[in-house]
C-alpha cells in the first residue's frame, strides 16, 4: 500500500477547500426557490394540458365528420401566452373570415380608432345666384356607410346654398382607390351576392348593416296562384333592372326562388316558385360598378330637392383646386368595427385594406394594402413568413394561416391601447342582440357571454378564434380551424363542442 505524503501547506489547502465547499452561498440558497417556483408553474401548465389534451384528442379522433378533414387547434393562456394545447398548430390552413382578426388589428394600429372616411361634393365652377356654372363632383374616399339619407343631406345642403340649377355635368369621382373591383381569388358564383360586392371608393349601402355596393331585393307571393310574385328593391334605384320570371303557386308546393345577377350587368333575375302563403324572401345583391349606383342615388336626391342640371351623369376626377361645397365624415373606425366584425362584413375588410395602402403609400390597392398589413402584423409579433395572405376578408381559398399565429396575435394585441375596442367588436356567444352577439348570437348558449370570438365560413372551411373565460374564471385564447370538410355547415357544431371542452379547464391549486 502506498501513502500520499503531503506537507503542511498542502494540508492547509485541503482544509480550506473542504470548508469552502461546506458553506452554502447566497446563490445556492436562492436557486432552489426559483427552480421550485418554475417547476410549480410548469406543473400547473402540465396539469391543464393533462386535463384538456386527452378529452380534445379523443373527441377529434372519434368525430366521424372530421374523418378525412384537417383540423388545427391552438389554445394559449391569456396571461402568459404559453400554449396549453395544439394540434397542427404550425400547419397553414385556410382561415375564412378569421382573416378579419388580422385585418382589424392592422387597421386599428395603422389608421387608429378615430379614423373616418370622408365624402365631398365639389365644383370647378362658380355660384351666381341660384346657378352653379360648372360641373358638380361627388368624390368618395372609401366610406362604406353612405345611405340614401346621406345623399339627401348632400342635396339639402346644396339647396341651402341657394343652388337650383347646375350648368354642367354631375360627376362621380372614385379615384381615391384604384379601379380593381374584385379581390384576386373571388370565385364567379360569389360575385353577385353581398359578400362578394365590388370595392369602390364611392359606394352606397342599403341599410345600417352597411353592406356597401348592394341592394336588397324582397320577393313576396302574388295575390293569386299563377301570378308573378311582387318584389321591392331597397333603396329604390333605376341603376338596376329586375327581370321577374317567377310564379306564385299553391301553398302545398315547396318554395324554390332564386335571385341572381347577370355577370357584367345590373340585370337581376328572379326565378322559380313561391307558395301563396309563403313569407317574404330577401336577398342582398351586389351591383355592378358601385360608383354608378352611388351617383344614381345622388341624382335622385338632387331631384327631390328641386335641383336641376343641364349636363349628363358620368364618372371622372375632380381637379386638385376644385372647391369643396359639402363635406361629410363617416363614423369613427372604432364604431365601424361593430358591424364589420359582429356581422363579418367582407366589404369593410377590403375597404380597410385599400385604405391602409392609401394612407401609408398613397395607393388604395390590394397590393399596397397587403404590404402594409404584413409589416404591421410583424410588429404585432406574427411570423408573416409562414402566412399567405391574398385579401382582407378571408373569402380567398388561397389565404393560409397557422392556428398558432392567430392565437399568438390574439395574445399580443392584449397590450395595445385599442384592445378594448378590438375585443368589444368580437361576437359574444349567446347574446340575442344582433349587434352584440353577431354571428355567435345563436351559438354556445350553455356558456353564454363567456366566449368572444370571430367566426369564419367558406366552402369546405369553418373556423372560430377568440377568447373564452373558463369555468374557473381564467381567460384562455383559442383558434380552431377546420379545413377540407365535406360540408362546412357542420363546422360550428364541432367547434362549439371543442370550445365547451376548453371551458372545462379547472384552475390548479
Amino acid at each position: 500500500m502506498r501513502y500520499l505524503k503531503i506537507g503542511t501547506f498542502g494540508l492547509i489547502l485541503v482544509l480550506i477547500v473542504f470548508v469552502a465547499a461546506s458553506v452554502p452561498s447566497n446563490d445556492e440558497e436562492i436557486v432552489p426557490e426559483v427552480e421550485e417556483a418554475s417547476n410549480m408553474k410548469q406543473q400547473i401548465d402540465l396539469e391543464k394540458k393533462g386535463k384538456m389534451k386527452p378529452k380534445l384528442d379523443q373527441f377529434i379522433q372519434n368525430e366521424p365528420l372530421l374523418h378525412g378533414a384537417l383540423i388545427g387547434v391552438s389554445v394559449r393562456s391569456a396571461s402568459d401566452g404559453k400554449i396549453l394545447y395544439e394540434r397542427m398548430g404550425d400547419t397553414r390552413l385556410r382561415p375564412a373570415s378569421n382573416m378579419k382578426l388580422l385585418t382589424a388589428a392592422s387597421a386599428l394600429s395603422i389608421l387608429g380608432e378615430d379614423h373616418t372616411f370622408s365624402t365631398e361634393v365639389l365644383t370647378d365652377g362658380t355660384v351666381k345666384g341660384s346657378k352653379l356654372a360648372g360641373n358638380l363632383y361627388l368624390k368618395g374616399k372609401g366610406d362604406p356607410t353612405l345611405l340614401l339619407s346621406d345623399f339627401d343631406t348632400f342635396a339639402a345642403k346644396l339647396r341651402e346654398k341657394g343652388i337650383e340649377t347646375i350648368e354642367g355635368d354631375i360627376i362621380g369621382d372614385d379615384t381615391w382607390y384604384d379601379d380593381v373591383r374584385l379581390s384576386p381569388d373571388l370565385i364567379w358564383s360569389d360575385e353577385h351576392y353581398y359578400y362578394g360586392a365590388q370595392i369602390s371608393a364611392l359606394t352606397a349601402s342599403p341599410n345600417q348593416d352597411y353592406d356597401a355596393g348592394t341592394v336588397i331585393v324582397e320577393v313576396s307571393p302574388g295575390s293569386k296562384i299563377g301570378e308573378k310574385p311582387d318584389f321591392t328593391v331597397t333603396p329604390a334605384t333605376d341603376y338596376i333592372e329586375v327581370i321577374n320570371q317567377a310564379k306564385t303557386v299553391t301553398a302545398d308546393v315547396e318554395e324554390d326562388i332564386t335571385i341572381t345577377r347577370q355577370h357584367g350587368t345590373n340585370e337581376i333575375i328572379i326565378e322559380g316558385t313561391i307558395p301563396i302563403a309563403s313569407p317574404n324572401i330577401r336577398e342582398w345583391m351586389a351591383v355592378w360598378e358601385p360608383t354608378g349606383y352611388a351617383l344614381d342615388l345622388f341624382k335622385q336626391s338632387l331631384k327631390k330637392k328641386g335641383i336641376a342640371w343641364t349636363g349628363e351623369l358620368r364618372t371622372g376626377q375632380a381637379s386638385d383646386d376644385a372647391e369643396v361645397l359639402v363635406a361629410h365624415q363617416s363614423m369613427r373606425l372604432a364604431e365601424l368595427l361593430t358591424p364589420f366584425m359582429k356581422l363579418s362584413n367582407n366589404t369593410h375588410a377590403e375597404v380597410l385594406l385599400k385604405e391602409m395602402g392609401k394612407v401609408v403609400y398613397g395607393e388604395g390597392s390590394w397590393e399596397k394594402g397587403l404590404e402594409v398589413m404584413k409589416k404591421e402584423l410583424t410588429k404585432l409579433g406574427v411570423n408573416t413568413d409562414t402566412l399567405l395572405i391574398r385579401d382582407g376578408s378571408g373569402i380567398s381559398h388561397i389565404d393560409l394561416i397557422p392556428p398558432n399565429e392567430i392565437s399568438k396575435l390574439l395574445y399580443n394585441v392584449q397590450n395595445q391601447s385599442w384592445f378594448s375596442t378590438y375585443l368589444n367588436a368580437l361576437p359574444v356567444a349567446g347574446s340575442d342582440d344582433r349587434m352584440v352577439g353577431g354571428t355567435l348570437r345563436n351559438r354556445l348558449g350553455d356558456i353564454k357571454g363567456k366566449v368572444q370570438a370571430k367566426t369564419g365560413t367558406i366552402y369546405g372551411v369553418s373556423t372560430l378564434s377568440g377568447y373564452i373565460k373558463t369555468n374557473s374564471g381564467e381567460k384562455v385564447i383559442f383558434s380552431i380551424m377546420l379545413n377540407n370538410l365535406l360540408d362546412e355547415e357542420v363546422g360550428p357544431e364541432i367547434e362549439d363542442k371543442i370550445v365547451n371542452i376548453i371551458a372545462q379547464i379547472e384552475k390548479s391549486k
